[in-house]
């Protein structure tokens, strides 16, 4: 599948956006997708994740309580809801996705078999 992250922008803190990773040519519904980001300078990191058929989601520590993983396989997107946001979710958003990726790897951007191009979100205080 090929990957696309979209819905970055310019905010403020406090507001919220929604970012969606669509695949195309081919279908989504048996992969396991992953959300990461990079800031300017600083490796890229985990954000969340979501098992193929909703039943298991993760999420980092800096972000939990405020971002919301989902996914509709019949329109072979998932999204990322990010409210409140802070100037530190400022990054370039990824999302990923394998069908074969174990549990324990998840966390890990380098092991998912599809990685998209990412979408800036920028957060200004």
């Amino acid at each position: 599948v090929q990957l696309q992250a979209s819905g970055g922008g310019l905010v403020q803190a406090g507001a919220s956006l929604r970012l969606s990773c669509t695949a195309s040519e081919g279908t989504f519904r048996n992969y396991r997708v992953g959300w990461f980001r990079q800031a300017p300078g600083k490796e890229r990191e985990f954000v969340s994740f979501i098992e193929w058929n909703s039943r298991r989601t993760t999420y980092a520590d800096s972000v939990k309580g405020r971002f919301t993983v989902s996914r509709d396989n019949a329109e072979n997107t998932v999204l990322l809801q990010m409210n409140s946001l802070k100037p530190e979710d400022s990054a370039v958003y990824y999302c990923a996705a394998s069908t074969s990726i174990i549990l324990s790897s998840i966390r890990y951007f380098r092991n998912y078999a599809h990685q998209g191009q990412g979408t800036q979100v920028t957060v200004s205080s």
